[in-house]
């Protein structure tokens, strides 16, 4: 095929001059009759590396694809391009008897230059013996990670690929995807038996787009809105991980006059269609969504995606953020992260069988080491799909938030060279967890097992935390000196440069990972090194103030104001009552009773240091959670027995205690006492009221600790509550 030719091919269906990327490499490999696998970026212009060979080409081209949305759009866009309705057909569950015999007249007459099928409309008899008879040019298999149950979106029915394939016609064939770490694309070629093909693979590095990771506080609603109304009038998608999250979400933006719709597959075909339409046309400017939304979704300007909830793998993520400024245009990453959402990800995979669970919990452990990374997230992300980048001289280098604002970096030679001696002392044979516990000598069965629990280098690390350990052993595989293996996904192996590292150290900086806390329900309440800082003058001075208030009231200083609402005050500078009950964790009743004194402090001091404060920012509620609020507190004012309150509100009890927390921390009195009367007696509601009367937090672990396993969780919860309600609200 000369190069003039495929150049002309280009101009007279697309219209353009110039091929992107690799797609004239990868389009020549497949006219030549090559088997053939791309892995190119979102955006990257994957579709035309099958589209314009099948137009060339004298017979039909399958196009394998999983989801009928994407498969319709890209047929209403080859269609666009020709006279010929025929040109491009679907071959689906959609299609009745009628359309079916349409769409073989067409192959037939040799008009259909393109065939997109889903795999399990592939796998029908019928299918197979019409296919078998007509002149197939090849076999194009899109999202081509589908196939790997390394893969963030497997489907099993991609495995049978090969077999199907093989019973139409011996083709050539391509496989295509958006995302693939060195595992996956493994996986597709071994399952698509064409170990042979030629690989393209584009740099997976998208310069424009700015990473941010911000810690998730209960009040990520607000901070999203905040975010929003900076891009008004903008486009951006907004994915969270459920339903029921996504119609929270967009309601919530909708009352805040932001033009938000839901999309996900519990509404009608009709209302996504709508719904997407109304985004693509610009009637609505951010869609709220599950994963359902954005295969195939050609909008270019698309300037934020923001992740409510982290994904389930670094690839889905990475995907899902694509959609962002694929005009090269800004593109702005945000994600919020609480490791709460990690472990309800992995309760969700508890029923799974082990080998998937294995795969799962793999996955997520490269989000979270993303997530809490404090080393340019582009490296790490890039590294993931096994791409080196310079994150000084590299394109988009200053693009992330840990970059932006670096974080304090402390000299790690010996503890590099103590790891790297520990993954070869103990045979190469452990995953990171492992290697951790060996460095830090903590015993579990596999250790003991193997008898690495009574060899000389077991604990040699204990001087330092294992957080430390796995943070640095990220760093140290970011840096090329470990791997991962392939074939035992996950267990360390010693590269070259490692060894070379034993025999002569040289320096290693490591940058000290984010901090996140927790509070009791798992949620983030601070970061140690989050974007952005609290103003330690005032935080000090806030501490100072709520002690001598909390002793002149003769109540614990949490019983005032939590650590939490403190931080946010050192954000938001809130110099009126209105204000500070905008304050997290803070509500009408606290401002009301201990405000004064605050607002004034932190007045005096915004008017002496020249303080820049935000704008008020108030954030309208839908109503949901104030109609709980209201319903909670009337019921255990009737004395309705607290189960019976969790059922009428299709609630578990251990939500039903998270909700009658958050009234009483808002400075809202709750009397609980008839229920707690019926399960702890005089002596035991004296002894854990004294406790928290006297206790510097009030922290439930740490209640935990003290008593020892006298009391449950949840019965020191509602002694916090009925404590907080009597002494602090």
């Amino acid at each position: 095929m000369k190069e003039i030719d495929l150049h002309a091919a280009l101009k007279k269906y697309f219209g353009f001059s110039q091929f992107k990327g690799l797609q004239e490499q990868v389009i020549k490999s497949l006219l030549r009759g090559e088997n053939t696998f791309a892995i190119m970026p979102t955006g990257g212009g994957k579709s035309m590396c099958y589209q314009l060979p099948a137009l060339m080409q004298e017979g039909t081209a399958i196009v394998v694809s999983p989801l009928i949305a994407l498969m319709k759009n890209q047929v209403d866009a080859i269609r666009g391009i020709s006279s010929n309705h025929g040109i491009a057909h679907v071959l689906n569950s959609s299609l009745n008897r009628g359309d079916v015999a349409n769409v073989k007249a067409d192959i037939v007459s040799g008009i259909t230059k393109l065939l997109y099928v889903a795999p399990e409309s592939l796998i029908k008899e019928e299918y197979v013996e019409f296919l078998k008879s007509q002149k197939i040019s090849f076999v194009a298999i899109d999202e081509a990670h589908c196939i790997s149950e390394w893969g963030h979106d497997f489907r099993p029915e991609y495995r049978n690929l090969k077999s199907i394939i093989s019973k139409i016609d011996d083709v050539p064939i391509i496989g295509l995807t958006a995302t693939a770490t060195p595992k996956v694309q493994e996986d597709i070629l071994k399952t698509l038996g064409m170990s042979n093909a030629t690989t393209f693979k584009a740099s997976f590095n998208r310069p424009n787009l700015f990473y941010d990771v911000r810690p998730k506080t209960e009040d990520v609603n607000k901070d999203i809105i905040r975010f929003v109304k900076e891009y008004e009038g903008k486009s951006g998608i907004i994915y969270c991980l459920s339903r029921k999250k996504v119609e929270e979400v967009a309601q919530v933006l909708q009352v805040n006059n932001i033009k938000a719709v839901p999309y996900h597959a519990g509404l009608d075909a009709k209302t996504r269609i709508k719904h997407q339409d109304m985004f693509l046309m610009e009637d609505a400017d951010v869609v709220v969504a599950t994963i359902a939304f954005g295969m195939g979704i050609d909008k270019p300007d698309v300037r934020f995606v923001v992740h409510h909830d982290i994904p389930k793998s670094l690839e889905s993520y990475y995907q899902e953020t694509g959609r962002a400024g694929r005009d090269d245009g800004e593109g702005y990453c945000l994600a919020f992260y609480a490791y709460k959402d990690i472990e309800k990800l992995e309760k969700f995979m508890a029923g799974k069988p082990v080998a998937e669970q294995e795969v799962g919990h793999a996955l997520l452990q490269e989000v979270v080491g993303y997530a809490e990374t404090a080393m340019s997230r582009r490296k790490y992300l890039l590294h993931y799909f096994g791409e080196q980048f310079d994150e000084v001289n590299g394109l988009g280098a200053n693009m992330d938030d840990n970059v932006r604002n670096p974080k304090k970096k402390t000299e790690a030679k010996n503890e590099v060279k103590l790891l790297i001696e520990t993954v070869l002392l103990t045979k190469e044979k452990y995953k990171p967890k492992e290697i951790v516990n060996t460095i830090v000598g903590n015993e579990n069965a596999m250790l003991n097992s193997h008898l690495t629990n009574e060899q000389p280098f077991f604990g040699k690390g204990k001087n330092k935390p294992a957080l430390y350990w796995t943070a640095l052993l990220r760093q140290v595989l970011v840096a090329n000196l470990i791997r991962k293996e392939i074939e035992e996904y996950g267990v360390i192996k010693v590269t070259d440069s490692g060894k070379e590292f034993v025999k002569s150290p040289f320096s290693f900086m490591m940058a000290e990972d984010h901090i996140y806390e927790t509070n009791d329900d798992g949620i983030i309440v601070n970061s140690k090194s989050a974007g952005v800082g609290i103003d330690e003058k005032l935080m000090l001075m806030l501490k100072d103030l709520r002690k001598r208030v909390a002793k002149s009231q003769g109540v614990p200083p949490f019983a005032v104001f939590q650590d939490p609402s403190l931080d946010d005050m050192t954000l938001k500078y809130p110099i009126t009552i209105e204000e500070l009950s905008n304050v997290h964790g803070v509500g009408e009743g606290k401002a009301k009773k201990f405000g004064k004194d605050f607002v004034e402090l932190i007045g005096a001091y915004v008017k002496e240091n020249e303080v820049f404060r935000p704008d008020d920012f108030v954030v309208k509620s839908t109503g949901v959670n104030s109609s709980l609020k209201l319903s909670i507190i009337q019921n255990t004012d009737k004395k309705i027995p607290l189960m019976d309150i969790a059922k009428s509100k299709g609630l578990q009890f251990n939500e039903l205690i998270k909700e009658m927390q958050r009234i009483v921390f808002m400075g809202t009195k709750l009397n609980i006492n008839y229920h707690i009367d019926d399960i702890l007696d005089e002596d035991q509601q004296e002894e854990i009221f004294d406790y928290f009367m006297e206790a510097e937090s009030d922290k439930i672990d740490d209640a935990m600790t003290e008593f020892d396993g006298d009391y449950e969780d949840d019965e020191l919860r509602l002694m916090r509550i009925k404590f907080l309600s009597e002494v602090a609200n």
